[in-house]
């Protein structure tokens, strides 16, 4: 198996907005916010983005973030909606894949909302 990141078609996600008090919104940035809010809107995927988010060396094997109360398939399926939202990426490893928080994600959530 290769080393090759996923993106599985994910949305990038860019520092692309200003603080919500800033202006308001154009309605492409408002497209773009509302599909991370969107993937985030789901207790199930906020819960495992922050297990990602705060797993140590910023990177977590499935196998580490599988124990959230619904069943492997489910994990997968939210997981995915996570990349498609351009929240996380993913690397497969041998028969693991690991996730991480994309780059740019916690400054652009934390800039909206400040």
């Amino acid at each position: 198996m290769s080393n090759m990141p996923s993106t599985g078609g994910a949305v990038t996600v860019a520092l692309c907005c200003p603080p919500l008090t800033e202006r308001p919104l154009t309605a492409e940035e408002a497209e773009r916010t509302a599909v991370m809010f969107k993937a985030l809107g789901d207790p199930v995927r906020l819960r495992l983005f922050s297990l990602v988010a705060s797993h140590e060396g910023g990177e977590a094997c499935v196998c580490d973030i599988s124990d959230v109360g619904v069943s492997q398939p489910t994990v997968s399926h939210h997981l995915k909606k996570l990349r498609e939202a351009g929240l996380l990426s993913s690397e497969r490893r041998g028969t693991w894949v690991y996730y991480r928080v994309e780059p740019t994600v916690m400054t652009t959530l934390g800039r909206l909302l400040t």
